[in-house]
């Protein structure tokens, strides 16, 4: 069995009081709004790409799990005597029942469609019959698992077009998870080039390329898709048939440069990771680098945005 220590503390201290409570072996801790379903609700975080107003709730619950009722009471006690925690109150210690932890998180992610033949279906689920096209991911801490309204188009966009990087190299900007470079692997494309800022991301890919594209292994051991930081690429060296990026906005302006240089001739541009109302400052930048985007795709606010390169475009 275990038990749950509930606490109620402002803004001030939840995160030092959170981190007291890791530092003291809490199994977990969770932290939620004391007044949400009330007047005094608050919304804390804002849409992404946006910068957060506050880092916690007014007033907040937390809960945090032990191993046993004495551990709990000790670590109450502990935190109470603390100068800072004056307003720090206890709402409870209680029994948790036991639970399949694994299971119950697993049960909350499902197979993902991206078009009627192409699915992300977690390691722990059957294919679905329908599915011709298989990716095989499962939710982590890791950048990306399909769920989400952006990563979703890009990929709709990588299956239904396919016909544009058929055995041609293509990059993979901001790859996370890796997922969008290898949903174009799938569908065909050479080795797609995979890049983040991020090493762990980086590490996330090469991971999910084995397990995904190990089929394809070369007799030196490389996988389709080369993955690794941002300088595997260089600044605009290559040409690509086909460059992906889901990021944000504000990045994506600022890259504006070096991903229209990246696209060859006749080559397209896939952006997301937008707002619906940003449409108009995406435009904006990368017609300054030649290239005009238009909206491909809308999603629960969010837009997918493509342009293609003139044939005898030098930009």
């Amino acid at each position: 069995m275990l038990f749950e220590l509930t606490l109620l503390a402002n803004e001030a201290v939840v995160e030092q009081l959170s981190d007291a409570l890791m530092d003291i072996d809490a199994l977990s801790v969770s932290v939620e709004d004391a007044d949400a379903d009330t007047e005094q609700e608050q919304a804390l975080w804002g849409e992404p790409g946006m910068p957060v107003l506050s880092e916690a709730w007014q007033r907040s619950t937390i809960k945090c799990l032990f191993p046993s009722e004495a551990i709990a009471l000790d670590a109450a006690t502990l935190v109470l005597a603390q100068d800072w925690a004056k307003d720090v109150h206890i709402q409870g210690i209680q029994e948790v029942g036991e639970q399949d932890w694994v299971r119950l998180t697993q049960s909350q992610f499902t197979p993902v469609p991206i078009t009627d033949t192409f699915w992300i279906v977690p390691t722990w689920h059957e294919v679905p019959a329908q599915a011709q096209t298989v990716m095989r991911l499962d939710p982590g801490l890791a950048f990306g698992t399909g769920t989400h309204p952006t990563t979703r188009m890009c990929l709709k966009w990588t299956a239904q077009n396919a016909a544009a990087y058929q055995g041609q190299r293509v990059l993979d900007y901001g790859c996370g998870s890796g997922i969008l470079a290898i949903g174009a692997a799938l569908h065909g494309s050479g080795v797609v080039d995979a890049v983040d800022i991020d090493p762990a991301a980086v590490e996330a890919t090469i991971a999910n390329a084995q397990a995904n594209l190990g089929h394809r292994q070369g007799a030196d051991g490389s996988l389709p898709i080369h993955a690794g930081l941002p300088d595997v690429i260089g600044q605009a060296q290559e040409a690509y048939p086909v460059v992906l990026a889901n990021i944000l906005a504000t990045p994506l302006k600022m890259l504006a440069p070096l991903l229209a240089g990246h696209v060859a001739p006749g080559g397209h541009l896939v952006l997301a990771g937008i707002l619906a109302r940003q449409e108009q400052e995406l435009k904006d930048a990368y017609a300054q680098v030649g290239l005009k985007l238009h909206v491909a795709n809308e999603e629960e606010g969010w837009i997918l945005m493509t342009a293609q390169k003139p044939p005898q475009s030098v930009a």
